[in-house]
């Protein structure tokens, strides 16, 4: 009972000074984003992509600028940028939040985006190939490839997008057999085969490298885009800044409640053994069925990522320094990292930012294809590395 008192209390200090933490970072891409905004740039991506998101997006206007936010959202998670891509979300939802008619109620377009967001899709999971490299050198690992968990890792989580797409789509009753969508899916499934081509057989210590780069480039292009589009139409860039960075702050304390709700409630879960009991029971159960049980030590990652992203980090380390970064278990708490989203947390933050609280079926959604990047990444798993 103490140490879930104190874990409690830990908690609600974690929410508050997470939230003061991303007022930073919000108040500069807020700011950016509104240079954007007056420049017009934003109303060039809402045009360019509108023919997708018209299809998976219900009750948008037409060149609407969150069509712009949603769209740096997503190309921001799939690059692994988090730092980027969390105001980046908050302000699409804000602009969703604008046109709904009924505020304390998730619209069809907010559960969309929600659940697209859970089911976080990335293309290159750095963070985690950086965090085995170390974990390899301190075990002494001889001839280590880091990211050898590249490929598998992003099968995994695009089946994850996907099942959140069709799951939404099916609820929504959105066809998806239009062909802006095949459009997307098949591209996107050529640039993995891209990405794949050409960072495959690179060292981990240079992957990484170029992937750093990539994601660089990426993100200080766009600031240097909105602010030379600002320039050069004679726009009020450092008002336009402030305003925006204004819009950033005021977000980031909104949010301070739910969060801290959110964070105590899986101290209470994870610290009560409840986890420990959950994770037990299914071990016994796959064993009985007769089934192979080799993933059973990675499932505590599975169950805590939706919850707390630094908590699956820690299982993750923690099963890594168990069984060995090299090990078939320590490569599947790394797909399985990789792959997944912090739903709890994207489902507290994003609509409490907005003051929703009924978030309809956002949550079922954005957990179904949690469960199905779950299975995606356990079957890659065996498939590429099977003991």
């Amino acid at each position: 009972m103490s140490e879930m008192m104190t874990a409690l209390f830990d908690a609600a200090k974690n929410g508050f000074e997470i939230s003061l933490g991303l007022a930073g970072i919000m108040s500069l891409w807020l700011g950016i984003m509104k240079i954007g905004e007056k420049a017009g740039i934003l109303g060039l991506f809402a045009r360019a992509v509108s023919p997708l998101f018209k299809t998976l997006f219900k009750g948008i206007p037409k060149e609407s600028p969150a069509y712009g936010s949603v769209i740096m959202n997503l190309s921001a998670t799939m690059l692994g940028l988090d730092n980027a891509a969390t105001p980046l979300g908050l302000k699409a939802m804000s602009e969703l939040q604008e046109i709904n008619p009924v505020k304390d109620t998730a619209t069809d377009a907010q559960v969309m985006f929600l659940v697209l967001n859970t089911a976080g899709l990335t293309l290159i999971p750095t963070s985690v190939i950086a965090m085995r490299q170390t974990i390899a050198m301190q075990q002494h690992v001889a001839n280590f490839n880091a990211a050898d968990i590249f490929l598998p890792t992003l099968i995994a989580t695009f089946i994850a997008f996907l099942s959140g797409m069709i799951i939404v789509a099916t609820v929504q009753r959105i066809n998806l057999f239009r062909l802006p969508v095949l459009l997307f899916v098949g591209g996107f499934l050529g640039l993995i085969a891209l990405l794949h081509y050409s960072l495959a057989g690179m060292p981990a210590d240079r992957m990484n490298q170029t992937i750093g780069a990539i994601g660089s480039t990426v993100i200080l292009s766009i600031i240097i885009l909105f602010v030379t589009a600002g320039m050069l139409k004679r726009q009020h860039v450092y008002d336009n800044f402030i305003e925006g960075a204004k819009e950033g702050f005021t977000v980031a304390v909104r949010i301070i409640p739910y969060l801290v709700a959110m964070l105590m409630a899986i101290s209470i879960f994870r610290t009560s053994g409840c986890l420990d009991y959950v994770v037990n029971g299914i071990g016994k159960v796959v064993a009985m069925c007769g089934l192979r049980t080799e993933f059973v030590p990675d499932l505590p990652i599975a169950l805590m990522k939706p919850l707390s992203g630094s908590g699956a980090r820690g299982l993750m380390v923690d099963v890594m320094t168990k069984y060995g970064v090299a090990s078939f278990q320590g490569k599947l708490a790394a797909i399985i990292q990789g792959s997944t989203e912090t739903t709890f947390y994207v489902v507290a933050v994003y609509f409490g930012s907005v003051g929703i609280r009924n978030t309809r079926q956002a949550l079922a959604c954005g957990l179904i294809a949690d469960l199905i990047g779950l299975i995606a990444a356990i079957v890659v798993g065996y498939i590429f590395f099977a003991p």
